[in-house]
């Protein structure tokens, strides 16, 4: 059990650390602009990701199965991200 745990932690620790990065950033150059919304977004987002990954973990036993379905999670990460970035769909999401 104490396992489990640590890996929620570590998760938790990650985000933090990820969020920390632009925050730094903003501090040293005008290029990185990011709002509250911005943070809270990315936030929500790596966290999800990890603790939705940390859920596959727990209750997919069969190893295959489980590395498939983390990386349909996290691809659908790096579109979400990349659409938010940049719109590469041209969604309303990305003001377009």
């Amino acid at each position: 059990m104490k396992t489990k745990n640590k890996r929620l932690i570590g998760i938790v620790l990650a985000v933090a650390f990820l969020l920390l990065l632009p925050l730094i950033a903003m501090q040293f150059t005008e290029e990185v602009a990011w709002t509250l919304l911005d943070f809270v977004v990315m936030g929500v987002l790596l966290l999800g990701t990890g603790l939705l990954s940390e859920f596959i973990i727990r209750n997919v036993k069969n190893l295959n199965t489980r590395i498939a379905i983390i990386g349909v999670i996290l691809l659908g990460l790096l579109l979400i991200w990349a659409e938010l970035a940049v719109g590469i769909f041209g969604t309303p999401f990305a003001g377009s």
